[in-house]
């Protein structure tokens, strides 16, 4: 079988873009995993997002 060059190097294209996605969505989900991983060996429950903003205490009377 006989297929054109542009055509076939068009199709080695898509898949290398293809696996270099995959390999960027592995990366981020074992990135999250382990980010996650951490936050529980903490004792930090890790449905909920930690507010970044500082804790105001204001002192009894």
């Amino acid at each position: 079988m006989f297929a054109h060059p542009d055509l076939m190097l068009h199709l080695a294209h898509d898949r290398t873009r293809e696996m270099i996605a995959e390999a960027d969505r592995d990366r981020l989900l074992a990135g999250a995993r382990l980010a996650r991983r951490g936050r529980k060996a903490r004792g930090r429950p890790t449905g909920a997002v930690a507010s970044r903003e500082p804790t105001v205490v204001v002192p009894a009377h």
